[in-house]
């Protein structure tokens, strides 16, 4: 399997289930509360580990309980803590979850994330080194973002990027991403284009931009710029939450595999993911996905 490195963010979750989003100025009661370990950066690279992936995170905590729960968590996940930092005059992140259905809404605070700097990542070059592929998100600054796009081309290996959330990106970020996979918003905002069709974008970076459609699976360009499709997989959502990390941490496990197959198999593990609650309460193992494939495949053949 690929040696994933994970540059982003962890954060603790605390998440509200309600029975419909409040209107500005009401208070509802809730129906149930609890925490789950978070965090884009976090919440990918556990994905990748439990699909089979070796994994390296770089990020930050703060020295807090949270911080210390959620970096023994992600040992506890066989991820390669090393070059996890704790931070001393800032929170651990948190991200503050409204459940309503199937449906979320959230706010994050990113505290000790804030400070992940392009320095801790120089610091880390040997990790860069040591990777098949490395991936990012946008819950971290700009810089550091940069910087690890800068050192993933100085050391060859392909640099994964989910735009998330969504910014509008450099041309030169832009140049040394090897695959953005936002969805159609987020495309959109990336490209500094909100009016430009999705197909045009996907068409002007052929094999660049892979794009999540929810229900619709995922469409990307091949180097010949003709549009593709993934299918997505009929199941019953629980929790939406992290679905989207599952998907890109499950990407980056299989990028050896390449494009066409890691998409399938990303779309795969984010259909099972949602059918528990928790960002990362239902991301699937490999042997689990790997079941999940044969029953659906063996649905196609009847």
């Amino acid at each position: 399997m690929s040696q994933v490195l994970v540059v982003g963010s962890i954060n603790m979750d605390l998440v509200v289930h309600v029975a419909q989003f409040p209107r500005l100025g009401e208070t509802l009661f809730g129906q149930s509360f609890a925490t789950y370990h978070g965090g884009k950066g976090a919440n990918q690279a556990v994905a990748a580990a439990r699909l089979g992936a070796q994994v390296t995170m770089i990020g930050r905590v703060g020295d807090d309980a949270f911080g210390q729960e959620l970096i023994a968590a992600l040992a506890d996940e066989g991820i390669n803590t090393e070059w996890l930092s704790q931070s001393k005059n800032q929170a651990t992140g948190i991200a503050a979850i409204t459940l309503a259905g199937s449906d979320n809404a959230i706010i994050v605070v990113p505290g000790a994330n804030a400070d992940l700097s392009p320095a801790d990542l120089l610091a880390a070059e040997a990790a860069f080194i040591n990777a098949d592929v490395v991936l990012a998100q946008l819950e971290s600054p700009m810089d550091t973002i940069e910087m690890a796009a800068q050192l993933a081309a100085r050391h060859n290996k392909p640099f994964i990027l989910n735009p998330a959330p969504a910014m509008p990106l450099s041309t030169a970020l832009l140049e040394q991403v090897s695959l953005l996979t936002p969805n159609e918003y987020e495309l959109a905002t990336a490209l500094g284009l909100p009016e430009a069709d999705w197909q045009a974008s996907l068409a002007a970076h052929p094999g660049k931009v892979l794009m999540t459609a929810g229900q619709d699976g995922a469409y990307y360009t091949n180097a010949q710029g003709e549009l593709q499709q993934q299918a997505s997989y009929t199941v019953t959502a629980i929790d939406t939450t992290g679905a989207g990390d599952t998907f890109n941490g499950a990407l980056a496990a299989f990028w050896h595999l390449g494009l066409a197959e890691a998409s399938k198999m990303a779309c795969a593990a984010g259909a099972l993911s949602v059918t528990q609650a928790g960002a990362q309460g239902g991301m699937p193992t490999l042997a689990q996905l790997q079941a999940f494939l044969a029953a659906n495949d063996a649905k196609e053949l009847v």
